[in-house]
């Protein structure tokens, strides 16, 4: 069986992409949740990413999830607020379709956060870019562009710190208030703006010599092809939401924008 890191990132990234925008139309409890766990299935057995490493990352969005559920709940219009008057909280009455929108948010919610760790987790960005150049036609101009930016973070931040031991060295330490906030900000973005710019015209530099032009026309030392097992795995996500939906229509759960089917 294929590993999810393997799949071309196009592919991928439209394979995630559907879903996530079809998920929005579903307003039902029945279709977020069963899609939800089978995108659990797929990321804990095609992927190799560490099970505390993802709940780590995915546990923030649990409180968000529940956010979104609460204020829904409360404030669901009255196309969503059907069925009987559990509660009233405020001068709010809740109704059973009101809280039934709510967890539907919910899970769409981690639905969508689910399918962005699964793409950002197993992708790497520089074949990504090089996917988008090859299979999508994106200029390649705008590829390494974006491609530089992203090296350069890293390169950020770390001069970052080295402005801030330099302040602490010479006794500027950390300034209270909003003023002093803001001159924070203009001592430590004027150097890093200076430094980005100096760096980009040497990448800029060194892209020319070595004869970037910019042509779409152009060979590719590293070659990003579309196999079967990428079809493959477009099939099985976007083919399993198809499936949950007719599941969901079939069972009388089916709730698209409050409309029941």
């Amino acid at each position: 069986m294929f590993m999810i890191s393997s799949i071309n990132p196009t592919i991928k990234a439209f394979a995630v992409l559907i879903p996530g925008i079809l998920l929005g139309f579903t307003f039902d409890v029945f279709t977020p949740l069963v899609y939800f766990i089978f995108i659990l299935l797929v990321t804990f057995t095609l992927t190799d990413i560490p099970v505390i490493k993802w709940m780590k990352i995915f546990s923030p969005f649990l409180l968000v999830a529940l956010g979104f559920a609460w204020m829904t709940t409360l404030y669901a219009n009255q196309t969503f607020s059907y069925g009987d008057v559990l509660f009233s909280l405020w001068g709010i009455e809740v109704t059973t379709g009101s809280i039934l929108t709510g967890i539907s948010l919910a899970f769409r919610s981690l639905c969508f956060v689910a399918l962005s760790l699964l793409f950002a987790l197993t992708t790497d960005s520089t074949k990504f870019m090089l996917s988008l150049m090859q299979q999508c036609k994106l200029p390649p101009k705008i590829t390494y562009g974006v491609l530089a930016g992203y090296r350069f973070l890293p390169i950020f931040q770390h001069e970052l710190q080295i402005l801030r031991q330099a302040h602490r060295i010479r006794g500027i330490g950390r300034t209270r208030g909003i003023k002093g906030r803001l001159n924070q900000f203009r001592r430590y973005s004027i150097p890093l703006l200076a430094n980005g710019i100096r760096k980009a015209e040497r990448v800029a530099i060194a892209m020319e010599s070595k004869g970037f032009t910019g042509d779409t026309d152009r060979t590719h030392y590293h070659k990003m092809t579309v196999e079967k097992k990428d079809w493959l795995f477009f099939a099985m996500i976007v083919g399993t939401f198809v499936v949950v939906v007719g599941m969901s229509y079939y069972f009388g759960y089916l709730n698209i924008f409050g409309k029941q089917f």
